[in-house]
């Protein structure tokens, strides 16, 4: 949730930054806010003076009663009885002025960053690098759909039965793979200063609200009806959400989480092959990296997550490249977002294993979460990415290390599988 403080401060640059996202009529929104505020500011200091002249009062009351003046108390209370009436009137108000604040504020997304380049679709994103893995020489590269049927590995049928679509079982040493690379991305985060957390993988709707994935998301999540639980859509949410409302000293900064949890989101409801066997799924495992930082840090440190994200996918020998996000292209709540895709050979296809976002103030605005140092009190900065998404990088692997009778494994993970190849 974007700062009112900022947006009267720099309302020209909001502005221009969040019609980069298309956003026509945000003048309208900023003034309104604007406005709203100045109204909650004389609502406030109303109240202040109603507050002093009843303390005021209490305390002239208390010297009349001693001194027995009961002419000169009577009218105290009478005035003593309406300023508690004005008082109620205007906290009515006032609580109105500060909700029609909000339901604004909840509806503009996060501002772009400087960085983030024009655009209205996928097609405006900045390619920033790239490499490129060989695969083995087949005649014909298969997709991954057709892979795993071959080799038996996953099940989709007896998933779609005990579930539905978009529910795969994993199989044989389609599950032993899984878990290799679970493990091994955590270790992996483990060694970079990643503190390893094992959150719930239901939240209620203040932690949805905090992180941003309500109301913007809610058609996307799967929710609990008459308890008011959502399932996860990522780690990001009950991680985050560990700091909500919380002041944390700068000397503990940065904070750098990372936990696995299976995610849910209900986006596999389109046909093509674009959504086909691996690539878009209800439910998905994922590890995911969460960092809390600074405000004048933040920068570096999504520049160091971005390089850890992409240091991991090279070493599982598949081509990838790295992606700026266009204003148009951009998540709510993110200021601004690198996106990491691998290619799947056997479909032709680039497939997005992860996102990287810097978050500034937009999130902890909403949580109320703020650094500490000395005296002043600020909101941090949030950031976080996935370190991976498990889903793509399998269907990656499969078709990018595919021969004719084996599907060869990255030599990264031999430890982590006791296996080093896949056989018919």
């Amino acid at each position: 949730m974007l700062e009112i403080n900022k947006i009267r401060n720099q309302t020209k640059d909001y502005s221009e930054a969040l019609k980069k996202r298309g956003i026509d009529k945000i003048d309208d929104q900023l003034n309104t806010v604007i406005l709203l505020d100045d109204q909650r500011k004389s609502l406030k200091s109303q109240l202040d003076n109603i507050l002093t002249e009843s303390n005021s009062l209490s305390k002239e009351i208390g010297v009349n009663i001693h001194s027995g003046n009961t002419a000169k108390i009577e009218n105290l209370k009478k005035r003593s009885s309406e300023l508690k009436e004005n008082s109620k009137k205007i906290s009515e108000a006032l609580k109105e002025t500060e909700s029609k604040i909000k339901n604004i504020l909840i509806d503009i997304p996060n501002v772009p960053d400087n960085k983030v380049p024009d655009g209205n679709s996928d097609k405006n994103n900045t390619i920033i690098s790239s490499s490129d893995i060989k695969s083995f020489k087949n005649k014909k590269l298969k997709p991954h759909w057709d892979l795993i049927k071959e080799f038996n590995i996953i099940d989709f049928e007896t998933g779609n039965n005990v579930t539905g679509a978009g529910f795969p079982v994993y199989i044989n040493k389609g599950a032993k793979l899984q878990r290799a690379l679970i493990n091994y991305f955590l270790d992996e985060a483990n060694k970079s200063g990643y503190n390893e957390i094992q959150p719930p993988i239901l939240v209620n709707e203040n932690s949805a609200f905090g992180t941003g994935q309500l109301p913007d998301k809610e058609g996307q999540m799967y929710k609990i009806e008459n308890e008011n639980l959502f399932l996860i859509p990522t780690a990001e949410v009950p991680v985050t959400n560990f700091y909500n409302k919380k002041i944390l000293d700068k000397s503990i900064l940065p904070i750098k989480n990372v936990a696995y949890t299976p995610c849910f989101r209900k986006e596999a409801g389109s046909w093509g092959s674009h959504v086909r066997g691996l690539n878009r799924l209800h439910q998905f495992d994922k590890v995911e990296i969460v960092q809390i930082e600074d405000r004048n840090k933040s920068s570096d440190a999504l520049e160091e997550m971005c390089n850890y994200v992409e240091g991991l996918i090279k070493s599982l020998e598949i081509s990838h490249r790295k992606l700026l996000l266009c204003a148009g292209d951009l998540g709510f709540s993110s200021s601004i977002t690198y996106d990491f895709e691998v290619y799947a050979p056997g479909q032709k296809k680039w497939l997005e294993c992860s996102s990287v976002s810097n978050f500034k103030t937009y999130q902890s605005n909403r949580m109320n979460l703020k650094i500490k140092e000395g005296k002043e009190k600020n909101l941090a900065n949030t950031l976080n990415g996935s370190a991976l998404a498990l889903p793509r990088i399998v269907a990656a692997i499969l078709e990018t290390h595919q021969a004719d009778d084996e599907i060869i494994i990255p030599e990264v993970l031999h430890s982590y599988t006791g296996f080093q190849k896949i056989t018919l």
